[in-house]
C-alpha cells in the first residue's frame, strides 16, 4: 500500500523543506481532546500517516506502522519554544506531519504549531489541515450530532487495514499537452535567463572558506516579521485598488527596491521576482485545499531596478507580466518543466520569493477559546552559506484582516540585524502606499465674511 512520488513531487524530497504553523491561543484547551481530533483527520487521510521511501529510481508514499503515526506532542513552555520548532527537522523516513501543543504552566496560554512536509503539502493545505483540526477539536468540546466519536483499538486497526485512498498528484491533473510545446516553452525560458542573469543578495556573515580549512557556520532558522493593522491593511488595498494593481504586486515592488539599496551603486540592475502561482483554483475542476498535495508551481520574472525607480512603477510591471502569464496558462507549462530545474537552476532563481497566500481564515474555535495569532512560516534543512548569496523569502499573508510578512532565514547566511533593517526598510516603503489610500479628509467648511 504506497503512491509513487511523481517527479515534481520527488524534487521536494531533496530540497527538504516544509511549512510551519504557528498558532497562539488564549484559554483552556483540552489537550485530550484536541489529540482526538488530530488523530481522526489523520485517519481520513493516508498522506498524513505516510513516510517518504526509496521506491526504484524514485521515492513513494509508504504507510506508517500504526505505532510510529504521527500523534500530537504536549509539553509545557518556555520562550524558545517558537525558535525551538522552527528548527525541528521532518527527516525522510519519518511522519511527514507534526502536531505540537506548548502551553504555559497556568495553562491558559499555549502554542500549537504544525509542521507538514513540502512534498505533500503547500501553504493552501496547510491552513486547510490547521482549521479542520480545529473544527473536529470544536465539535468534540461542544458535543453534538456533528461530533466525531473516537475510534476504538479495533476500528482504528480495521481502518488502517482498508485500502488507502491516495490523492493523485498535481502534475496527473493538468490538461495534456504538445511535447514539442512544452519543449519550446523550456527553450524559451532557458534563453530569457541566459540573457538577463539576475543578482542575488549577497549574505553579510563571512562564509566559510571552500577548501574545508574553516568550519562551516552553526546556523539555525530565525524569522523576523512585519505586520499591518487592519486599518494599514485596508490602505494598502485601497492603494492597489485604485491603482488597478494587486496587493502582491505592491509587495513586490517594496522588496525588490529595499533589496536593490542592499547592492552597490545607483544604476539599474537586473533583479529577479518569484512569485508562486496557486494551481488549485485553476485546475479543472478546482482542486479543494484539504487534499493534501503541493499544488504549486512558479511565476519568475527579471525587472531592472536603479536606487530611483518609482515603485508604483514597478509594481505594475509586476502585476501585468504575472497577470498575463496566468492569462497564458505558463503555470501550467512551468509545472511541466519544473524537473528540468536541478540541470537549469537559473529557471527559479529570484533575488526575491514573495509568495502571495492572499486573505485566509483563522480557526473557528469553542466559546472560551481564542486564537490570538496566527503564523504561517517556510522552513528548510539546508541554507548551503557556503554560496554566499540567495534568494530572500518573504511569505505574505493576511490572517483575519492583518497583512503580515514572514522573513525566515539561516543566521548562517543573514544576522538577525540584517534581516531586522530589510524588514524595517519594506515596511517603511509599505507605510508610504498605506498613506497613497488613505481616506481624503473632508474639506473644512467654508465661512462666509
Amino acid at each position: 500500500m504506497h503512491r509513487a512520488l511523481c517527479p515534481v513531487e520527488t524534487l521536494y524530497v531533496a530540497q527538504r523543506s516544509r511549512g510551519v504553523l504557528f498558532c497562539t491561543l488564549r484559554g483552556q484547551v483540552d489537550a485530550g481532546a484536541l489529540s482526538v481530533a488530530f488523530d481522526a483527520v489523520t485517519q481520513a487521510s493516508p498522506t498524513l500517516r505516510s513516510r517518504i521511501a526509496p521506491d526504484g529510481r524514485g521515492f513513494a508514499l509508504h504507510l506508517l506502522p500504526e505505532s510510529e503515526r504521527p500523534r500530537l506532542i504536549t509539553r509545557t513552555g518556555h520562550e524558545d519554544a517558537r525558535r525551538a520548532e522552527l528548527n525541528a527537522p521532518l527527516p525522510v523516513g519519518g511522519p511527514l506531519v507534526r502536531a505540537v501543543l506548548v502551553s504555559t504552566p497556568g495553562g491558559d496560554r499555549h502554542l500549537f504549531v504544525l509542521a507538514v512536509d513540502h512534498t505533500i503539502s503547500d501553504g493552501h493545505s496547510i491552513i486547510a489541515l490547521h482549521n479542520t483540526v480545529w473544527e473536529h477539536y470544536r465539535a468534540l468540546v461542544e458535543g453534538g450530532a456533528d461530533a466525531p466519536e473516537a475510534l476504538s483499538a479495533g476500528e482504528v486497526r480495521k481502518a488502517s487495514a482498508a485500502a488507502p485512498r491516495w490523492p493523485r498528484p498535481v502534475s496527473a491533473l493538468l490538461p495534456d499537452a504538445d511535447p514539442v510545446a512544452v519543449a519550446a516553452y523550456l527553450e524559451r525560458r532557458i534563453e530569457e535567463t541566459r540573457r538577463h542573469p539576475v543578482q542575488l543578495l549577497p549574505y553579510d556573515v563571512p562564509r566559510p572558506a571552500g577548501d574545508g580549512s574553516e568550519p562551516a557556520a552553526d546556523g539555525r532558522i530565525e524569522v523576523c516579521r512585519l505586520t499591518l493593522d487592519e486599518e494599514r491593511t485596508d490602505r494598502l488595498r485601497r492603494t492597489a485598488r485604485e491603482a488597478g494593481l494587486s496587493v502582491h504586486s505592491l509587495v513586490a515592488a517594496s522588496l525588490l527596491t529595499t533589496a536593490r539599496g542592499r547592492l552597490e551603486g545607483d544604476g539599474p540592475r537586473t533583479l529577479g521576482c518569484l512569485s508562486p502561482v496557486d494551481l488549485r483554483s485553476r485546475l479543472s475542476p478546482p482542486l479543494p485545499a484539504a487534499v493534501m498535495v503541493p499544488a504549486v508551481t512558479a511565476h519568475l520574472q527579471s525587472v531592472d531596478v536603479a536606487g530611483d525607480t518609482d515603485p508604483m512603477v514597478l509594481a505594475r510591471t509586476v502585476h501585468t507580466r504575472l497577470r498575463d502569464s496566468i492569462a497564458r496558462a505558463d503555470q501550467e507549462n512551468e509545472l511541466r518543466i519544473t524537473t528540468e530545474v536541478p540541470r537549469n537552476p537559473a529557471l527559479q532563481t529570484a533575488t526575491v520569493i514573495a509568495t502571495n497566500m492572499g486573505v485566509v481564515a483563522g480557526p473557528r474555535l469553542p466559546a472560551g477559546l481564542h486564537a490570538t495569532d496566527v503564523r504561517l512560516v517556510p522552513a528548510r534543512e539546508n541554507y548551503f552559506p557556503q554560496a554566499g548569496r540567495s534568494p530572500l523569502m518573504a511569505c505574505v499573508v493576511s490572517f483575519e484582516g492583518r497583512l503580515a510578512i514572514e522573513f525566515p532565514h539561516s543566521t548562517a547566511c543573514f544576522s538577525p540585524a540584517f534581516m531586522r533593517a530589510f524588514r524595517d526598510d519594506v515596511l517603511a516603503r509599505l507605510l508610504v502606499l498605506t498613506e497613497a489610500g488613505a481616506p481624503t479628509p473632508a474639506p473644512a467648511p467654508v465661512i462666509a465674511r
